[in-house]
Order: structure tokens, then C-alpha cells, then sequence
């Protein structure tokens, strides 16, 4: 390593004496090792510019891609520069540029590439080996990183084949302290930088505490906003048309009425109303408005809390008028029932009594009804007995070949028989002429136990 190498990188450390050397001896790693002890990570980050770090060869031509290189510095730290010392070899400052080329670095708050903050990428001219860029970052690790990946077109004096990452070299510049800021790391932040940090080179704050916002952090979030980044808006129940704390989002007076609760997020609970939620609703309410206790009210009850009984009405809030059928228009105010004598006249028993005496009319007329069709079919049944009766003692007449004097014709009805106990034989008859006929109808022979004969009827025609 040439002596105007030196005189560089010496200078370079001039220029940032007065910051404090965050990196020096701190844990370092590394992606695969080149073999060999002497080519450890730790090399970069030992002051010593004869010792340095080695990887394998990433390239075109390579099984490597990509290569990384990361220090912790135990903390996290207000950054002000990335100093980075690359490997020369006499006569070869060209191709170690080239190998050098491309790279970024990255400041991480968790050692991992992605999510970390990119301060610095190369191209597409090639750096120096002696580097040195300007990162006022705050994090805890600082991290290298290059890559040759296939099928990408380079800028031409970048190497793409055999490309060794050799770090001797990589001093991290801040201040140690936090809260402060300035070439000389004595300059107090912003009170209400977030994490008391600030921009070491111009005092801005990285961010800004809750309740706060502004370069410098020292301006209030504007009214009805509070919290990280003024990000949150202020609930509306506040008392006195106050609005909440632009720091804790809690409502510097009280609360309005109604509503409890750190941030006056909450409504009173069921069953109480007003300011503290300390008024208890009428027991009588269905419901209860948690602000002024303003009821929709049970059955039987109206008014602003439930306190007035219904009259002539009934129902919830009173809103069912009562029957106009009912003495005095008044009715049960809970469920309408007509009052007798200013007593409770049970809408059932009028039900009942209106039933039972619809029942007992329908009752009468169907048993009326029943005994007019029975009547009326016993007339019809003794008619048409009749009108047979005297059709067969026509036919009987009309058949014996007798004709009958309409003066002196006897009808005997056969069913009288028995209970004249007559016993018909041949000798019983009398001579009968022609002007005497008899009418006996022969299906009650047999209940009478006459026996007649083709020659005893004859005999006596």
C-alpha cells in the first residue's frame, strides 16, 4: 500500500476528528468467508489498515451472486459519515475500483437488510478506495452490500467476473451520547425529539414525541388532533365544547354528559344517565338516552322519564288509545281491558259471556232445525204409507175380478187383525154377493194365520 494511500486515508479521519468512532472493535460478520483466519470480518473495524476482510468471488462466472458485510454497533446512534478503507494493490487501483463498484450501504435498526434505510448507492462511476459519504441516519448496524447478478448490463470498468470484496477499513462517525448533536456532539436535541435524537449535522429531529410536530418538533398538534404524528383525531364528548389533550387524547375538563372513560369513549352503562353517568333512569323506562335520561317508556307509562301514568290509553309511551266500547273511555293501562265500576272488568269474561250466548242461540236453532226435518219426514213417510194402502186394495179389487159397490165396499186394514183376534177361515166368511167385497191385503194372512186356498176365495165369489 502506497504512501499517498495512507496520506488519504489519514486525512479522511482528519476531516471527522471531532465525532465520536462508533464502529471501532465492534462486532462485525460477514457472507462467505474467504478460507483462511487472516481474512476475518473483524479486520475492517480493528484501525488497522494492513489487516482486511475477504469473501469468495461473486461474478458472471461465479456460484456467488451477492455479497454483505455488517458491524453492530451495540446501539442505536445518531450517524453522521460511513468512512470505508478498500483493499489496493500496486498497479491494480483500476480493477479494485472495478471490484469495489456498485455497492450500497445501509443503516438497520435490526440487522436485516430489508426494512433498513439505504444511505448510499455507487454508480455509475467508480469509487475511490478511500470512501467516504455523508449518512446522518440513527440505527444500530451499518451493512455493505454488492451483487453481479446474470443477465444485468454493467457500467463499463466494473468488474463481472472473480470480484472479491476486500474491506480493510470501515469507520462509522457519530456521537455516542444520545440527545445531542454537533461537530463536537454538545449540542442538546429538541426537547420533544422522539427517543431525544436529532440530525447531528442540523439538529432536525428524527421524529417527534407524541403530541407533537414540526422540524424541530416544538409546535402542538393543531386542535381536535393528538398522539404520534398528530396522526389521531379527538372524540367529540368533551365537556364544555372543550376539545381533547393534543399529547394523551384525554379530555383536559370533563366529560360530556352521558359519557365516561379515560378518553370519554364510553356511554354510561344501562340504567344511568348524565354527568359521570351518576343519574339513575326512572325504573319505568324501557330505554334510557345516556345523555339527559329521556325514556321510551314500559307499558302504562308516558313523559320525559316514565313518571305519568296512561289515561284513556294504554301501551308503551302510552300510545294505544283505549276502546271506545269502554265506560268512561278508561281501560287496563298496561294492556287495554275495559274498566267496570272503576274496576277491572276482564275482557276474557265478556269474551266467555258473548261466546256462551252465541253458542246457546246456535244450539236452539240447530235442535229447532232437527226437529222441523223430523216432523216433516214422519209426515212424508205417513202420507206415502197411506197413498200405498189404498193403491193395493185398488189393485187387489181390480184383480179378483170383483166389481165393488162403491155402497157397500168394506176396507179392513190387515194390520188391525191381530189385535181383533179374528181367526179367518172357509166357514167364517159369509156369503157375499157381488155388492159385498172384502179388501184384505195378503201379506198379513199369515200374522192373522188365515189360510186361504185358490177354492175357499173362490167359493164365496
Amino acid at each position: 500500500m502506497d504512501l499517498i494511500y495512507v496520506i488519504n486515508y489519514l486525512a479522511g479521519l482528519s476531516l471527522a476528528y471531532a465525532f465520536d468512532d462508533l464502529s471501532y472493535n465492534k462486532s462485525a460478520t460477514q457472507s462467505h468467508p474467504y478460507i483462511g483466519t487472516i481474512y476475518e470480518a473483524g479486520n475492517a473495524v480493528d484501525r488497522n489498515i494492513l489487516t482486511c476482510m475477504r469473501t469468495q468471488d461473486i461474478g458472471t462466472t461465479s456460484l456467488k451472486k451477492t455479497v454483505w458485510w455488517k458491524v453492530d454497533l451495540g446501539g442505536v446512534y445518531s450517524i453522521y459519515s460511513i468512512n470505508i478503507l478498500f483493499k489496493d494493490y500496486d498497479g491494480y487501483e483500476n480493477r479494485q475500483s472495478g471490484r469495489f463498484a456498485g455497492f450500497s450501504l445501509y443503516v438497520s435498526t435490526t440487522g436485516d437488510i430489508r426494512g433498513s434505510t439505504l444511505c448510499y448507492k455507487n454508480g455509475p462511476q467508480l469509487p475511490p478506495l478511500n470512501f467516504t459519504t455523508t449518512c446522518t441516519e440513527h440505527g444500530r448496524y451499518v451493512i455493505f452490500y454488492n451483487e453481479r447478478l446474470d443477465g444485468i448490463s454493467y457500467p463499463e470498468g466494473y468488474e463481472k467476473t472473480s470480484v472479491y470484496t476486500e474491506l480493510c477499513e470501515v469507520i462509522v462517525q457519530g456521537c455516542k451520547s444520545s440527545g445531542v448533536f454537533g461537530i463536537d456532539c454538545d449540542r442538546s436535541c429538541p426537547a420533544n425529539c422522539k427517543d431525544n435524537m436529532c440530525n447531528v449535522e442540523n439538529r432536525s429531529c428524527v421524529g417527534c414525541k407524541t403530541g407533537w410536530t414540526g422540524t424541530s418538533c416544538d409546535t402542538e398538534c393543531m386542535e381536535g388532533w393528538y398522539g404520534v404524528n398528530c396522526s389521531q383525531k379527538c372524540l367529540e364528548q368533551c365537556g364544555d365544547n372543550s376539545t381533547c389533550n393534543h399529547v394523551t387524547g384525554l379530555c383536559d375538563k370533563r366529560c360530556d354528559a352521558g359519557w365516561t372513560g379515560t378518553l370519554c369513549e364510553k356511554a354510561c352503562q344501562a340504567g344511568y344517565y348524565g354527568e359521570n353517568c351518576s343519574m339513575p333512569c326512572s325504573p319505568n323506562c324501557k330505554t334510557c338516552r345516556n345523555t339527559d335520561g329521556l325514556c321510551s317508556c314500559k307499558a302504562g307509562w308516558m313523559g320525559h322519564n316514565c313518571s305519568i301514568e296512561c289515561t284513556q290509553s294504554y301501551g308503551e309511551n302510552c300510545q294505544y288509545s283505549c276502546s271506545l266500547h269502554c265506560i268512561n273511555q278508561t281501560c287496563d293501562r298496561f294492556n287495554g281491558n275495559c274498566l267496570c265500576d272503576g274496576k277491572l272488568g276482564k275482557m276474557q269474561d265478556v269474551q266467555t259471556n258473548e261466546v256462551a250466548s252465541s253458542t246457546f242461540w246456535i244450539v236452539a236453532f240447530c235442535i229447532s232445525l232437527v226437529i222441523n226435518i223430523i216432523f216433516i219426514s214422519a209426515s212424508l213417510i205417513r202420507r206415502r204409507k197411506t197413498f200405498r194402502e189404498q193403491k193395493y186394495t185398488t189393485d187387489l179389487v181390480i184383480l179378483s175380478g170383483l166389481t165393488p159397490n162403491t155402497e157397500q165396499t168394506i176396507a179392513i186394514e190387515p194390520n188391525h187383525y191381530q189385535e181383533l183376534g179374528v181367526s179367518l177361515n172357509e166357514n167364517t166368511y159369509p156369503n157375499l154377493s157381488t155388492e159385498q167385497t172384502v179388501a184384505i191385503e195378503p201379506n198379513h194372512y199369515l200374522e192373522l194365520g188365515v189360510s186361504l186356498n185358490e177354492n175357499t176365495y173362490l167359493s164365496h165369489l
